[in-house]
């Protein structure tokens, strides 16, 4: 059956549902397409007019992890990059690992000295001759966007950090680039600016098919806030350890006992954090 009802969004705006968005973002758990389209289906039963765009993810979710605790995992990405917070540094960190596994050498948190002032960057990323400025906004609202301020201001910024870079041995066959990152989206005008001066833009979903969903699961560096074996407060002991990932969870299972967790629980979180290790 086809409803087609009004829906709002997390920007307040009202669209009509459209089930095939629902089963697309399903698509990105991996889960088997016959669960897929049973959950599409009972969630399109439920849907009334004026429903959130939050309670239809959670309605799925919900059906989601009842079939499979990894899956709804993967499906919870967004949410967990929110999850990351209340300060943005585990968010850095996570950019940070990123470009790590992409070949760069990274610094995460970093006082560089620009041509008139100093500057705390929050990663610096080295590959070859490509020399990287890279500025993190991460939001714990889906609804706040990166407007075309954000990349102005880093822009001015990378562009005194840049006339420092160019008076050091060894760095006149550099490639120097700013860049932004975001858990959740840029405006038009952002993307427009940002293209427009060169920088490197990479939020939820751009560039398309290499924005941060597309590397994450390439990667396999799932945010360990995505675990839905490990409670809010576990989580929060985690990221206060400087744990930002699954995989170093895998890596260091000594971490769960050090944070309290019951041993009878120890098999199952780290049997869904080895699964989420996994590229794809």
């Amino acid at each position: 059956m086809n409803k087609s009802v009004l829906i709002k969004k997390y920007s307040g705006e009202y669209e009509a549902f459209d089930v095939n968005k629902l089963i697309n973002s399903l698509r990105r758990s991996r889960a088997d397409e016959d669960i897929i389209q049973d959950i599409a289906r009972k969630v399109q039963e439920q849907i009334e007019k004026g429903m959130t765009t939050k309670k239809i993810y959670q309605l799925a979710f919900k059906m989601l992890k009842r079939k499979s605790r990894v899956s709804a995992s993967k499906y919870k990405l967004k949410k967990a990059l929110m999850e990351l917070g209340p300060t943005g540094f585990p968010f850095e960190k996570l950019v940070g690992k990123l470009l790590a596994h992409e070949g760069f050498d990274t610094e995460v948190d970093v006082i560089v000295q620009g041509n008139c002032v100093q500057h705390e960057i929050d990663v610096i990323a080295q590959k070859d001759n490509n020399h990287y400025m890279i500025e993190c906004k991460y939001h714990s609202d889906q609804g706040r966007v990166c407007n075309v301020k954000i990349p102005l201001y880093i822009n001015s910024r990378f562009l005194d950090v840049e006339k420092n870079w160019e008076r050091q041995k060894g760095h006149d066959t550099k490639l120097h680039k700013g860049g932004v990152y975001t858990n959740t989206r840029f405006t038009s005008d952002a993307v427009q600016y940002g293209k427009c001066v060169g920088l490197l833009l990479t939020s939820w979903d751009y560039p398309m098919d290499n924005g941060l969903k597309d590397r994450i699961d390439k990667a396999g560096l799932h945010p360990l806030t995505a675990l839905t074996t490990l409670t809010k407060a576990e989580k929060s002991k985690l990221l206060d350890k400087g744990i930002v990932l699954c995989k170093e969870l895998h890596e260091n299972p000594a971490l769960l006992e050090q944070i309290g967790v019951d041993k009878k629980r120890h098999k199952n979180i780290l049997a869904d954090s080895k699964e989420l290790c996994q590229s794809t």
